[in-house]
């Protein structure tokens, strides 16, 4: 009785257990399969029991079991399947035509291309819109886009934003080891920009840039590194240079361009060091540092602002009201239609700190004088918000065009040497020549308040650029290697700004310091006559040891012999090198199209 009872709870419990088996199996929904291969094949088992996919085209057979096989034989058939409905298109190029992007003529039909169809060439094409036009990842899965896709070409399947992420990472890798092969076979020496700054954050960053000139002449500029830093101070500036150089394996630096901060010198003493422990310095490291001109001129002009006159801040005043409202803008916009001014340019108003955008304000307010006298009338609350200072008369709207034609010399300049697709170094002396006369110009004027700006800003101009020894002298090889200046505008130059006496010392010194530089790379570049001619004439010295090993006459002479005979073959003692060459011929003419790079 016992054990009849037991057999029935052991079959009760294996019964049980052998429905919620059952159970469980049939909730398990089947796994749709994810590859787009079985689009085009069919699964079957054959009489072995063995899973196998038909080809829905060819009939052809494959094994495809997931854990042995897999999908790659299907995918290699499908590629090569003569029946596959778009076997044609993917073997067979088709005709396009392409518009040239570069052209604007509209006549211009393109050019006739060919074209295939190649998924991996549109996924790349896709990633480079991304990185291009800086549109988030997710940009891929939105409904405007796939719907363009569909319609334009629904064979193409679009990626989801995280492979798209890794893609754009995949293309960044790719790019970076082109560029590391392009400095390794086109980099002679290099030169960097570094430019720091601290986000709203609070965290500080700083961006790399390389210049260079390849083989065949032509200006690069790349963006090497764009990093966070610890801090402003001048070795963590260093340090962070020296990684970015280290992994892009460029060590032979020509010069580096920073700004004016006490710190910046910390760095530049460290990377001498560092240059010099690789052995790849030049000139000891004499010429490396590199003071941004562009710095130099905005602390000029700052200083030159400091105690801005009461016409400009009427008119600051003045702007500011009018854009304060879009109703006034608007009634100010009428009044620019009352008094027919063609001027497009609207108001702007400025940064007290930055001399440009105080330009940018003078300089358009300057073409609206009659629109702001016809406001006056138009708004009678417009008087009485502008409180002390007033509205700016005509005396006022003087002023502001001087003070406008005196700023534009400093913006002209600022866009010409902060130019970065075309060479600038040739054009800084002249550029600083240039500012000189101007500041003397405005000391020397009658006017209380142009006398007065040009003397601040000829007390900060002295500071950076009144010494030629705290000068980079490289501003001055530049301008020689110009052949449209070459050494005859510098000793002018120097005279007029120095002095007669003082202008041919620091001539002297500049053209001493030229011919030092050109030796030394004379001497990198060209073989070592004299180790070729010790070599030479130990092989023969040894050749004569066996007739007469005792007489050592035979060495001096073939030595002193070699010696001549090189000296007569390079032209001698008195031959020319090829800067004394170049400083000899006559100086070219000034021409729209000249560039100094042919």
């Amino acid at each position: 009785m016992l054990q009849n009872s037991t057999s029935d709870s052991n079959q009760t419990s294996t019964d049980t257990s052998t429905e919620i088996t059952t159970s469980s199996k049939a909730k398990r929904k089947p796994v749709k399969p994810r590859s787009a291969v079985w689009d085009h094949f069919t699964k079957f088992i054959n009489s072995e029991g063995e899973l196998k996919g038909k080809c829905n085209y060819y009939k052809k057979e494959f094994y495809c079991d997931p854990k042995r096989n897999g999908t790659t034989a299907l995918r290699n058939h499908l590629n090569s399947c003569k029946k596959h409905t778009h076997s044609i298109e993917t073997r067979q190029a088709q005709l396009s035509l392409q518009k040239n992007a570069s052209d604007n003529d509209v006549n211009d039909l393109g050019t006739l291309t060919t074209w295939k169809y190649d998924e991996n060439a549109i996924r790349k094409t896709l990633v480079h819109m991304i990185i291009i036009d800086k549109l988030p990842f997710r940009f891929v899965e939105g409904e405007g886009f796939r719907s363009f896709m569909r319609v334009i070409f629904p064979r193409f399947r679009i990626p989801s934003r995280w492979t798209i992420s890794r893609d754009c990472y995949y293309f960044f890798i790719e790019e970076r080891s082109k560029l590391k092969s392009f400095f390794k076979k086109n980099c002679q020496r290099v030169s960097l920009t570094t430019y720091t700054w601290t986000s709203l954050q609070r965290i500080n960053y700083m961006c790399i840039t390389a210049h260079l000139i390849d083989n065949d002449w032509k200006l690069h500029k790349r963006i090497i590194s764009f990093c966070p830093i610890s801090s402003h101070k001048g070795e963590a500036v260093g340090r962070a240079i020296e990684t970015c150089l280290l992994e892009w394996g460029l060590d032979k630096v020509f010069t580096i361009i920073i700004d004016n901060a006490s710190s910046n010198d910390v760095a530049i003493s460290y990377l001498k060091k560092k240059l010099a422990n690789w052995g790849v310095s030049v000139a000891n490291s004499t010429y490396l540092h590199m003071r941004c001109m562009a710095h130099i001129i905005n602390l000029v002009v700052q200083d030159g602002l400091k105690d801005v006159n009461d016409s400009v801040m009427k008119v600051r005043d003045a702007v500011r009201y009018i854009r304060s409202s879009p109703a006034r803008l608007k009634r100010f916009k009428e009044c620019v239609l009352y008094e027919k001014i063609e001027s497009k340019s609207s108001l702007c108003l400025d940064v007290p700190t930055r001399w440009n955008s105080t330009y940018l304000m003078l300089n358009t307010a300057q073409k609206y004088e009659r629109a702001f006298e016809r406001y006056e009338s138009q708004d009678p609350m417009f008087k009485i918000n502008m409180g002390e200072n007033g509205i700016p008369d005509y005396y006022d709207w003087t002023q502001v065009r001087k003070m406008a034609d005196m700023l534009a010399h400093f913006y002209e300049l600022t866009l010409r040497i902060s130019g970065s697709r075309y060479v600038t170094s040739n054009i800084f002396f002249s550029e600083v020549s240039d500012l000189a006369f101007i500041l003397n110009q405005w000391i020397n004027s009658n006017n209380l308040d142009m006398k007065s700006m040009g003397e601040r800003m000829r007390v900060k101009f002295n500071k950076y650029w009144g010494d030629v020894d705290k000068m980079n002298k490289i501003i001055y090889f530049a301008l020689v290697l110009d052949p449209r200046d070459k050494f005859e505008f510098m000793e002018y130059s120097f005279s007029q700004m120095y002095g007669k006496e003082k202008g041919v010392e620091l001539f002297n010194n500049v053209k001493s310091c030229l011919f030092d530089l050109f030796n030394e790379y004379k001497k990198m570049y060209q073989p070592d006559v004299e180790q070729f001619n010790n070599n030479s004439s130990q092989q023969l010295s040894g050749s004569c040891t066996t007739t007469s090993s005792i007489n050592p006459k035979p060495k001096f002479f073939l030595k002193h012999h070699y010696k001549k005979q090189k000296l007569e073959e390079s032209g001698g003692f008195n031959s020319k090198t090829e800067l004394e060459v170049y400083l000899s011929e006559a100086i070219q003419e000034e021409k729209e199209d000249f560039d100094v790079m042919k």
